[in-house]
């Protein structure tokens, strides 16, 4: 039996994926159904649900579970779920599709995604999605939502996004067609929940931390990498190679750059590096909650949670990623409970006195003897051709960064978080 944690919800992995005579079978009646374009966001979503990321979700979700989730964290069963996985269509779509119709999902590209039994629609009008994204952006960067609405319709990705989805939400079980792009595109790397938890059987890991990556590992990523080996198993290095913001460096330039840094920094033995299909959401302290969620699924039992965890910008306190799980509500049924815990870790940073990497809570030296390490502004400095400091990133990391930076025709200005300036006093 295996001693890795369940997959979250209780019932094991959902998987909505169909293969073989039943996906031939469904992909042919998808021809004569109505058609539903998805957004990147959707699309990512619904194939987490087709490999069992997302479990126990079976669908996107209805209005009880989308409130549910905004204002609790629970769905409307009671089991913990931190951010809406929602589908979006516009009135004339919506008004077409009777409750109970089954529809096709489509990719922008054309791609038949999966079909979708449409058990309820529920409209989304301005004051919902103020309400969505209060709930689910809103954090300790802002004091009031007045101070929050300044700037977040201009600043923020995900209130953009949210802001800019269609007039309704569409509800219901959804049969999975396709991987899209992913099994090819990162062969080796992208891995379903079932795929992972094998590999980490096969090795005898019971304790297995991951490591969340949007941004190129430099010195501190390898740090907190390096202290969850020292207390865990293994480490799963697990980077997002969906759709991220303007400015960010795409997957596989981040592939590239991880597996130099594990084929000459790490003992292989003890690393595993995946990724998986979401587009960011830059949500923060939720977001942190929903990286815990699903890496469950992929059996991990420890999510490393350090500084300004899936932020952007001003809107988040440096370690209110940390924090928001004492506040998550807890359920008699452990099913429904979120199971994978934060490792939490201070700020860190490499200290020319220490002579090495440290922390707020190992460093006694003042900030003039640390550099500080941040993926933004490692791409800030990239980006701009500036130096980039001492004992920032390994070298052959920088290397492939520099190559990348070399070859764009159009730089995106990258925005630092006001803190990233120093670290402590």
């Amino acid at each position: 039996m295996s001693k890795l944690l369940p997959p979250h919800g209780g019932k094991g992995l959902t998987v909505c994926l169909l293969e073989g005579a039943a996906r031939e079978a469904e992909i042919k009646k998808a021809a004569g159904l109505k058609k539903v374009e998805i957004s990147s966001r959707e699309e990512g979503d619904l194939i987490m649900m087709g490999i069992g990321g997302f479990s126990p979700l079976t669908g996107f979700m209805t209005k009880a579970d989308w409130k549910g989730v905004c204002e609790n964290f629970t769905m409307a069963d009671g089991t913990f779920w931190p951010i809406p996985v929602t589908l979006s269509a516009d009135k004339a779509t919506a008004d077409s599709i009777k409750e109970g119709e089954e529809v096709a999902l489509v990719a922008k590209n054309g791609t038949v995604m999966a079909t979708m039994k449409v058990t309820e629609k529920f409209a989304m009008t301005e004051a919902d999605k103020i309400f969505e994204c209060e709930k689910t952006f809103m954090g300790e960067g802002t004091a009031t939502s007045a101070d929050f609405w300044k700037i977040a319709k201009d600043d923020h990705p995900g209130v953009q996004m949210v802001m800019g989805q269609k007039e309704y939400n569409l509800a219901g079980p959804v049969k999975v067609l396709s991987e899209g792009e992913y099994p090819e595109k990162y062969k080796g790397v992208y891995m379903t929940p079932a795929q992972s938890r094998a590999i980490f059987e096969e090795r005898g890991w019971n304790e297995v931390a991951a490591l969340q990556l949007r941004n190129p590992m430099h010195r501190s990523h390898e740090y907190l990498a390096k202290i969850a080996v020292e207390v865990c198993d293994g480490v799963f290095i697990h980077s997002l190679v969906g759709n991220l913001k303007p400015g960010d460096i795409p997957a596989e330039v981040r592939v590239r750059c991880i597996d130099a840094l594990i084929e000459n920094n790490f003992v292989k033995a003890n690393v595993v590096q995946g990724g998986y299909p979401l587009d960011m959401r830059y949500a923060g302290p939720r977001e942190a909650l929903l990286h815990a969620t699903f890496r469950q699924n992929y059996g991990v039992s420890r999510m490393i949670i350090g500084r300004d965890h899936a932020g952007v910008g001003d809107f988040y306190g440096m370690f209110e990623a940390q924090t928001i799980f004492n506040k998550i509500p807890k359920n008699a049924d452990a099913g429904k409970t979120l199971l994978c815990t934060p490792l939490k870790i201070d700020w860190t940073f490499y200290c020319t006195k220490c002579d090495g990497m440290a922390s707020l809570r190992t460093c006694c030296h003042d900030k003039t003897s640390r550099v500080i390490l941040s993926g933004t502004m490692l791409r800030k400095g990239l980006s701009e051709g500036t130096p980039i400091p001492d004992h920032f990133g390994r070298e052959e990391v920088l290397d492939i960064l520099r190559e990348y930076y070399a070859g764009l025709e159009n730089k995106v200005a990258i925005k630092t978080h006001s803190a990233a300036t120093g670290a402590g006093q």
